[in-house]
């Protein structure tokens, strides 16, 4: 074989062997640029259990009414665990109470902390509603109560937007009754003035007769 002919043959194998290099690497630094997989740590089954011990935690800090079922629990770690129940606090929609318990491998459920805690979208405002759906749903509520009420043959319940302009007209007669009071001070402070006008003038009056008998 000539040279002619081995070069093209050297330089394919070169090329084969480079392109086998470039594909090994690419692999290598694809496992090393992924991150370890942690296996999750099964919950600790005395620590799930312990639902007693968790609520009994929360009465002390809460009315036990407020305190619901329990809604699930978070693996915090090994031997520890949350547990968390329900609220039934007005104006806490979303939200549940947390008992974080521990133990030993040998030992009891020991609470580390009771807490209330927002869940997802907990803390986020409700969506926008204009005031005309809004008021168009408190009077069909209205009506509803009212329809309720004249089937048990009770009064329908008050209306806290009802149009209250007669009690405004009320208002307006009685500014007018205090106006008028006001304008009769006026007057009784005006007859007091031209009394003492008078009484002044008779004085006057008085010393004049007596300079002139002098």
């Amino acid at each position: 074989m000539s040279d002619e002919t081995a070069a093209p043959a050297e330089r394919g194998a070169d090329e084969a062997e480079a392109a086998e290099a470039g594909a090994l690497a690419a692999e290598t630094a694809d496992v090393v640029d992924e991150p370890p997989v942690e296996a999750e740590a099964a919950p600790d089954e005395v620590l799930l259990t312990a639902v007693d011990v968790a609520r009994e935690a929360l009465h002390a800090i809460t009315a036990p009414e407020s305190v619901g079922e329990p809604v699930g629990h978070t693996v915090e770690g090994e031997h520890l665990l949350s547990l968390h129940f329900a609220t039934n606090l007005a104006g806490y929609p979303g939200w549940h109470w947390t008992v974080t318990l521990a133990r030993l491998p040998e030992g009891d459920p020991q609470v580390l902390e009771t807490e209330l805690v927002p869940g997802e979208g907990a803390l986020l405002a409700p969506a926008w509603v204009p005031w005309a759906e809004r008021m168009a749903e408190y009077r069909a509520q209205q009506e509803a109560a009212a329809a309720e009420a004249a089937a048990r043959g009770e009064e329908p319940p008050a209306d806290e937007f009802a149009d209250h302009d007669d009690s405004d007209d009320d208002d307006s007669d009685d500014d007018d009754s205090d106006d008028e009071d006001d304008s009769d001070d006026e007057d009784d402070s005006d007859d007091e003035d031209d009394s003492d006008d008078e009484d002044d003038s008779d004085d006057e009056d008085d010393s004049d007769d007596e300079d002139d008998r002098d």
